[in-house]
């Protein structure tokens, strides 16, 4: 009965050491694994072991090599197959990235996936990963806001009703009226935007789609009222739209502008749109930047964040918003207040 259950533990063990492919573990790496968690046995009892789990799990080998090569099926779905160093700190990377884009109910549903990343790294301590910790970081582009808080009844709602296709009813605080409302709504889809989670849904009877931040919902419960599709919607085509840039109108149009050489380098590497061209710096070390980008107020506020490295020559309309802007803030800012005059 002992050998059994020893038999038992030694293939469950062995089946979390192996990885999904592309990844793989050779039947020497094994077998140094299972010694280092009390399990000493030959190469060719290994090697039996697998061969009799293949005809029960989607288990790959690739014999073309000595030592053989083992890993799971890419398709299959199970905790069983060990991560791999670029799996666990591609996770930690994601966990220091989304904390501070989804709220912290949505991050907490993720932990266990990130707990096992790091007791991974940190289980590494004879090599480059023991101090994993102080090795990786995700850092956001630009200010990053903190994420709104979201009820975990309320998180938990939303997802039921948006997989389970149900009409929700739920009292909301307005921003605009600054008073919480009730309303009937039928999820159409979710949307994270910076720090703030919506909620795409219509709302009783009417056919238009609207926006609901999610920190905003105060009740939620199950409504009695039947749910209803909305036809050919898509929140691919409804973000397409400009629905969260803020559209100035829904063309596209060309963008000219005079750029310093350090904002060319930065987009000759990550370009603003797919449509871009960068000419060479003239005598004073300009680069001429031309590219499609949609007319919204969200392509408008990038540029300003780019301060005098940027001029904008085309189009007109943009040149005067972004000038007058200038001259708003420059009279905000000039003359400057004296200390005596903070102090009264």
């Amino acid at each position: 009965m002992a050998t059994q259950r020893d038999t038992l533990f030694r293939y469950l063990a062995m089946l979390q050491l192996i990885p999904r492919s592309p990844h793989y573990k050779a039947t020497t790496t094994l077998q140094a694994l299972l010694a280092e968690r009390g399990f000493n046995i030959e190469l060719r009892s290994i090697q039996r072991d697998l061969e009799k789990m293949s005809s029960h799990f989607p288990l790959l080998c690739n014999k073309d090599e000595r030592p053989y090569r083992w890993s799971f099926d890419p398709g299959f779905k199970s905790n069983l197959p060990a991560m791999d160093t670029a799996t666990a700190l591609t996770l930690v990377l994601a966990e220091e990235y989304l904390k501070g884009l989804l709220p912290q109910i949505a991050i907490d549903k993720l932990n266990p996936q990130f707990d096992a990343a790091r007791k991974f790294l940190d289980a590494l301590q004879e090599n480059s990963y023991a101090s994993w910790a102080r090795q990786v970081r995700a850092i956001p582009n630009g200010k990053a806001l903190l994420p709104a808080a979201i009820d975990p009844p309320v998180w938990q709602g939303i997802s039921d009703a948006l997989l389970e296709r149900r009409a929700i009813d739920v009292e909301y605080l307005s921003r605009q009226q600054r008073e919480v409302k009730p309303f009937t709504l039928h999820p159409q889809g979710l949307v994270v935007r910076h720090s703030v989670s919506y909620l795409l849904a219509t709302v009783n009877n009417y056919d238009d789609i609207r926006q609901f931040a999610l920190h905003r919902i105060r009740k939620l419960n199950p409504s009695e009222n039947r749910y209803r599709e909305h036809p050919g919607f898509s929140v691919e085509g409804y973000i397409a739209k400009g629905a969260f840039g803020y559209p100035l109108d829904q063309q596209q149009l060309e963008l000219v502008a005079k750029i310093d050489r350090g904002m060319a380098w930065l987009l000759a590497e990550t370009p603003v749109s797919t449509q871009q061209q960068l000419s060479g710096p003239d005598q004073e070390g300009w680069v001429t930047l031309t590219a499609t980008v949609p007319n919204d107020q969200q392509t408008q506020w990038w540029i300003m964040g780019f301060g005098a490295r940027i001029q904008v020559l085309q189009p007109s309309s943009w040149r005067d918003a972004i000038a007058e802007q200038a001259k708003q803030m420059l009279a905000m800012y000039e003359p400057a207040p004296s200390a005596r005059n903070l102090k009264d």
